[in-house]
């Protein structure tokens, strides 16, 4: 007789409250489990899927060892994040993945009482893990708090910070550092694991609090002396860290992926720690997934794929990213040009910068997860006459705006800031949206800020930003492929400050910064057949503006729409303070200002974004006809 399939486990599985009555002995076939969903998941969606394949059995064992959502835990960047979400009520939706109307690719508070802290930027897990467990004193609950960091993001400023304050305050928090850059051999694994249990066990913890507790009675000297015993005799046998150096009480490493070392470490820390604790633990990135294995970077972001073979599905794009352009462009000037070097914070692929690592490793650097001295790095290699290229993501420029403002522009150090991701990014959302940066930027004195329209604007841009030495420079370009123009053997210097019509017309004119400029091309095809002459222009620079083509425009239509994917204070704002000094708005000019909208728009594909923020097609169609107070009588035409 044929016995029936056994239930899958991970079905009795809905919360992790469930988790409680699952067997230790059980855990690893539900971890089987775990992987087996995440990967049919992802291979639907696309994502961050290395990530989230090694944290499987560190996941469930803090989910079953402690009381969530009471006891925080706050995962660090939110790529390890999917297992998290499958055990916390979220499996049946887990196929909407980085989907429109879809679960986020990145822990949200507004998704979920067991996402207690939004994240998709690196190194804030235990600054927030800290506030959270001042803040459960403060309201005098007994609460844990688990910060789960990786090695990368611990290479930040902020992350050592955060430890320092921690072990200032002798706060109640558990940080683990997920390590998956490093590998322990099976006998010193089993060492470890033992060493570890007994560190973290009551005796070791009790003689460390029994010391505090004298110092009362007896004075510091004693506590201080009792503690130097405690932790030398534990330096013989786990080694000193700098992490007991800033206060924490250390222990590991141990081996992530076995429940026999994880379930009795976090146990005894449950039970026994009073202070700050780092446990050190160590995963492997793709674990339990061959191809991922084998891959290059663990399969740390990917399209859909097949699941058999790992293949991931390719685009076939019509003409090549922006990324690579910029990539390939700055290699060509760097053969021409020594003193070009390149800087990179761990992004070196995702910027293009990989390009000019392979090809000039000695003048390229990835400085890690640390856009603040990226910046001021660049700045220092400024100061001895470099061409530094810092290559940062829009969204991620953000974190080292005060390196860019006191060590870059104040100086005037021609630093150049090539700017990846500007505008949406669609699957990443809100959180990796470049929406800010032409409006931090152009606010300084003596930056000169650029938007590239196309690919091949964007190699003149590359080459611009070689011969200008009077102080920073940007250039911001999209995520994804360009529109297909045909590329110039080399970029051109472009003349500062100076735009370009790129259509004549009489009526209507439509002034693009950036990659817009295509829909207001498209748009105004539609324009004309309604009777709409247009001209269509680019402005290629928010900073400093093109007086004179501003003049012209103003001057010789009836309307003039700016167009830009970027918040407002941005290029649009520099042109109405412009327009309204000189006068120009004051002899019935009907002016519009295309902005992205003032919310935080959540994932979507880029073109339904696009939409949504009306600054496709027919959102500029629609803007220029309610600038003449009429309607589009059909706006499926204008499409």
């Amino acid at each position: 007789m044929t016995s029936l399939p056994a239930t899958p486990l991970l079905d009795t599985v809905k919360l992790p409250a469930d988790l409680k009555k699952v067997d230790d002995r059980d855990l690893p076939r539900l971890a089987r489990e775990v992987r087996d969903e995440m990967i049919d998941a992802v291979s639907k969606t696309g994502g961050h899927l290395g990530a989230g394949l090694g944290v499987v059995e560190l996941t469930i064992a803090i989910h079953k060892v402690f009381n969530t959502p009471d006891d925080r835990l706050i995962f660090d960047v939110g790529h390890q994040c999917y297992p998290h979400k499958i055990l916390t009520g979220r499996r049946d939706r887990i196929r909407t993945l980085r989907q429109e109307d879809g679960l986020s690719g990145f822990t949200r508070r507004a998704e979920s009482e067991y996402d207690p802290f939004g994240a998709a930027h690196s190194s804030t897990s235990i600054s927030a893990g800290l506030g959270m467990a001042v803040g459960a004193e403060l309201a005098g609950k007994k609460r844990n708090v688990i910060s789960v960091i990786g090695d990368g993001s611990m290479s930040a400023g902020m992350a050592f910070e955060a430890l320092n304050n921690a072990g200032a305050l002798d706060a109640r928090l558990i940080v683990i550092l997920n390590d998956n850059d490093m590998s322990i051999a099976p006998p010193t694994g089993a060492m470890s694991a033992y060493l570890a249990r007994l560190a973290s066990g009551r005796a070791y913890m009790g003689v460390r609090e029994m010391g505090k507790k004298l110092t009362g009675y007896l004075g510091a000297s004693i506590d201080r002396a009792i503690t130097r015993a405690v932790e030398h005799a534990r330096g013989y046998v786990t080694g000193g860290t700098m992490f007991e150096e800033l206060g924490f009480y250390h222990i590991g490493p141990i081996d992530g992926h076995s429940f026999d070392h994880l379930l009795p470490v976090l146990r005894n820390v449950r039970d026994n720690a009073h202070g700050p604790v780092l446990i050190h633990v160590v995963t492997q990135k793709g674990k339990g997934y061959p191809p991922a294995e084998a891959a290059a970077d663990k399969y740390h972001g990917v399209n859909k794929f097949d699941v058999i073979t790992g293949a991931q599905a390719k685009a076939k794009p019509n003409a090549p990213s922006y990324t690579s352009v910029f990539g390939d462009a700055l290699v060509q000037e760097a053969g021409f040009d020594d003193k070009i070097v390149g800087i990179t914070a761990a992004m070196p692929d995702g910027t293009g910068l990989g390009k000019m690592l392979k090809a000039y490793p000695s003048r390229t650097f990835d400085v890690g997860i640390a856009e603040q001295h990226a910046v001021t790095f660049a700045a220092g290699l400024a100061t001895e006459g470099f061409k530094p290229f810092c290559a940062i993501y829009s969204t991620f420029l953000q974190r080292g705006y005060d390196q860019v403002v006191h060590d870059v522009a104040i100086q005037g150090l021609p630093v150049r800031f090539p700017i990846d991701r500007a505008g949406f990014v669609g699957a990443d959302g809100p959180t990796h949206a470049g929406s800010f940066d032409t409006t931090f930027l152009a606010t300084l004195p003596n930056m000169v800020v650029m938007a590239a329209a196309d690919e091949a604007e964007l190699k003149h841009m590359v080459r611009t930003a070689v011969a200008y030495d009077d102080g920073p420079i940007s250039f911001r370009y999209p995520r994804g492929e360009g529109v297909g123009v045909e590329l110039p053997e080399r970029g051109e210097i472009l003349e500062i400050g100076k735009g370009r019509i790129v259509k004549e017309g009489s009526k209507v004119a439509l002034l693009s910064f950036g990659t817009r400029l295509r829909d207001c091309l498209l748009a105004a095809e539609d324009l004309e057949a309604a009777g709409l002459s247009t001209t269509v222009a680019d402005a290629r620079f928010a900073k400093p503006l093109d007086h004179d083509l501003i003049r012209q425009l103003a001057r010789h239509h009836e309307v003039l729409i700016t167009i830009e994917e970027g918040a407002v204070g941005g290029f649009g704002s520099h042109v109405l303070q412009f327009m309204s000094s000189e006068g120009l708005l004051d002899h019935g000019l009907k002016v519009r200002s295309m902005v992205l909208p003032d919310i935080w728009m959540e994932q979507a594909s880029p073109d339904v974004m696009y939409a949504k923020a009306g600054l496709d097609r027919a959102g500029i169609v629609r803007t220029v006809f309610g600038a003449l107070g009429k309607t589009v009588i059909d706006v499926g035409a204008a499409g």
